[in-house]
């Protein structure tokens, strides 16, 4: 898609995306989000599947033989309550590759039975941070940073609902910046199930008829070792999948180029080079982007991907996979940064891609 085609986001497209963000989706606790996703999609898809785990799948032609997984990961990094002390104030634990560092002075939602509970990640001030024995500053650990919710004993948080095991969610929500970046957090990976949505709903629009069965799915507990995915790809069993996910804007300050490849938002999406990566499926995907002018870039990894691709490619027999990131500033922070340019030539090319796979494209080495 050239910056001179009209945009294939819709205004209702692009208020699904914000109500989807805005959501919570904390890893576990994917299943309003995922209400959301499945509604959303209902149009553009002939069936639903939703496995024990909350996993959810839009299928487009589910009697077909030859399957086609389309992925992204639902979930988003939270904390988990883990203690609380006599005087009220309640301590963490990660769930996912939360950030302790980043913590402090965050507003956050404790969800509980009762709703959510406000509360704030708090910090000492600067002026009394040097009054340690040492005389060094104190820096934000898991076993030192804290929430406080106004409650002044244990009993007073209890009173409101919150427990141990209750998960935390950063309040955060979407906001708009200049030249089409979008910023939010939880756009690791909502972003991908947005976008495998809008390519469900471009065929369905473009009246576009495949070859095969399509499962759109929308995967949980990626942020905790990609469970959700190795569950339904047991389950689905594809012939294909091409993954999307975030990657690192690499020209964000203190990020080396020489050991994290050269990525940059407003380039177009990267696509990935990898033991797990299927060369021939890869390659397929680059000639598709040459072939409709839709720009990419490239990246390298050594050993895992460390995305859903990986437990694609080596589920049951080793399913031909793919992955197809868009570029990011600031991941796994409440400021997670896009660019909408990105978000829509992410979305062309597993379109496109997607019109030159049929049941008959030979995966096979030799």
């Amino acid at each position: 898609m050239s910056k001179k085609q009209k945009s294939i986001l819709t205004k209702e497209s692009l208020a699904f995306l914000k109500t989807y963000l805005n959501n919570p989706s904390p890893t576990g606790f994917e299943k309003e989000g995922q209400k959301l996703w499945l509604e959303y999609m209902k149009p553009y898809i002939d069936d639903t599947l939703v496995d024990p785990y909350g996993s959810a799948v839009g299928i487009i032609n589910p009697e077909a033989a030859f399957r086609v997984v389309i992925e992204a990961h639902a979930d988003e990094i939270s904390w988990f309550v883990n203690y609380i002390s006599s005087d009220g104030l309640i301590y963490v634990i990660r769930n996912g590759g939360s950030d302790q560092a980043i913590a402090p002075s965050m507003r956050v939602n404790i969800h509980t039975a009762k709703g959510p509970v406000k509360a704030v990640f708090g910090w000492p001030a600067i002026h009394t941070r040097h009054r340690g024995g040492d005389g060094k500053e104190p820096h934000p650990k898991v076993e030192n940073i804290f929430l406080d919710c106004g409650a002044r004993s244990k009993k007073e948080v209890e009173e409101l609902g919150i427990h141990v095991g209750c998960v935390i969610t950063f309040e955060d929500g979407f906001a708009e910046l200049s030249n089409g970046h979008y910023i939010c957090r939880a756009i690791d990976n909502r972003i991908g199930g947005f976008m495998i949505a809008e390519v469900a709903r471009l065929l369905k629009e473009n009246k576009q008829r495949l070859p095969y069965g399509l499962y759109i799915v929308n995967a949980v507990q990626e942020e905790v070792g990609l469970r959700g995915a190795e569950m339904i790809a047991k389950r689905i069993k594809p012939n294909v999948a091409i993954i999307t996910d975030v990657t690192h804007d690499t020209t964000t300050p203190m990020i080396n180029k020489n050991i994290e490849g050269d990525v940059k938002c407003g380039d177009g999406p990267s696509i990935t080079y990898g033991p797990a990566v299927h060369n021939i499926l890869r390659d397929l995907i680059i000639k598709t982007a040459q072939k409709e002018k839709i720009p990419y870039q490239l990246a390298a990894v050594s050993r895992s991907t460390g995305t859903d691709t990986d437990a694609f490619a080596y589920a049951n027999d080793g399913t031909p996979s793919a992955l197809i990131s868009i570029p990011l500033r600031y991941m796994h922070t409440t400021v997670e940064m896009i660019q909408k340019e990105d978000i829509e030539h992410t979305i062309q090319l597993i379109y496109h891609t997607l019109l030159n796979i049929t049941p008959k494209t030979n995966f096979q080495y030799l």
